[in-house]
């Protein structure tokens, strides 16, 4: 056995000593690349885009394939050399796909770089960044799937095995549907998402109670960045089947109101023209909506509604808040006596008796 081994080291010595030297040109070959490619390249250049996604694939490739030509020169006769051929082939597909995936998505890069959200065309922008993102991933699913069964292929086993499923296709395709299911239900609703745009990248959602953006858009679902940070992880197939609010569809610019409660002495003229005053000096105001309403009349007081407009939700918070504040500073200060209070009678022992 001790033979065997030495004779088997032996034999592999020169082979070995030949396929380090392979991979060292390979690295060598991509070194050289890298050097032509950021001497005679900008840094944002589209060659440079699509070159950073695959550069370290493209490296594992050269290495392999310079390997796999030298182990096709070696004598056929050495031991384990098919299994090292084998080995060496699966690695290559592997590292193809990989760059193939690095290519791909510098290909979405590309076009969202190529449309970038100006003022005048935001809403464009963003609705090609959503699609783009989005056919990107699944075009990398395929690829993936692709090259797995690529590799796959080249072990005679699964040839077989291949046959042997044939027979079975319908009932295994049966299964397989079934136990897909949630998965293919969210990638058609994917394809459905990208197409009709009901959200882009960026939009601001109302989803179950949360005040959130679109932040990444993938094959199954979709990242929501609430307000405090935090992340919303929400399946593609629940926005067809739910309903939801979309503050930035046509236009950021929104309406929200602010509300106070005070006394029926109140003069509401007053309320209006301070609300007037502060409206025109504060930024956070469009200029578009602005007005003041009693809603509700109760028994204990009047509920005055503050109208107001803002260019997008984060202002629009902002100014809500701002205008709640300020009109119950101003009617502490110049109306304290009509704030919200209760209302007695007090009875003289006389009338009580009576």
């Amino acid at each position: 056995m001790q033979q065997m081994i030495l004779d088997g080291l032996v034999a592999w010595a020169g082979p070995a000593g030949l396929s380090l030297l392979a991979i060292v040109f390979g690295f060598g070959l991509y070194k050289l690349v890298v050097f032509l490619v950021v001497r005679y390249t900008r840094p944002n250049s589209v060659t440079r885009i699509f070159f950073d996604a695959s550069a370290r694939a493209l490296s594992v490739v050269l290495c392999l394939v310079a390997l796999n030509s030298v182990l096709h020169t070696v004598p056929q006769d050495l031991p384990l050399l098919f299994p090292v051929q084998r080995i060496t082939v699966l690695l290559m597909v592997m590292s193809i796909t990989w760059a193939a995936v690095g290519f791909t998505s510098a290909i979405g890069e590309v076009i969202v770089k190529l449309n970038p959200a100006f003022e005048d065309e935001w809403k464009r922008a963003r609705k090609v960044e959503t699609q783009t993102r989005f056919l990107v991933r699944c075009l990398n699913v395929v690829i993936v799937l692709i090259g797995a069964g690529v590799a796959l292929m080249t072990f005679e086993s699964v040839n077989q095995i291949g046959t042997s499923l044939l027979a079975s296709a319908g009932v295994g395709g049966v299964i397989l549907g079934f136990a897909a299911r949630p998965v293919l239900s969210n990638l058609l609703a994917g394809m459905q998402i990208a197409l009709t745009q009901p959200f882009r990248i960026d939009d601001v959602l109302f989803v179950e109670d949360q005040w959130c953006w679109v932040e990444e858009v993938t094959a199954t679902y979709v990242v929501l960045r609430v307000w405090d940070l935090r992340r919303l992880v929400v399946p593609l197939q629940w926005f067809i089947e739910n309903p939801f609010q979309n503050w930035s569809r046509h236009s950021t610019e929104l309406i929200g109101s602010a509300m106070i409660w005070v006394d029926y002495g109140m003069p509401v003229e007053s309320l209006r023209e301070e609300f007037t005053r502060l409206l025109q000096e504060t930024p956070l105001w469009n200029g578009v909506t602005g007005t003041v309403q009693v809603v509700e009349a109760g028994e204990k007081g009047i509920q005055i509604r503050f109208l107001m407009s803002a260019k997008s939700s984060n202002a629009l918070w902002d100014l809500r808040c701002f205008m709640r504040e300020s009109m119950i500073s101003f009617v502490q200060k110049q109306y304290p006596e009509y704030l919200p209070r209760y209302r007695g009678e007090l009875l003289n022992n006389e009338n009580a008796d009576s």
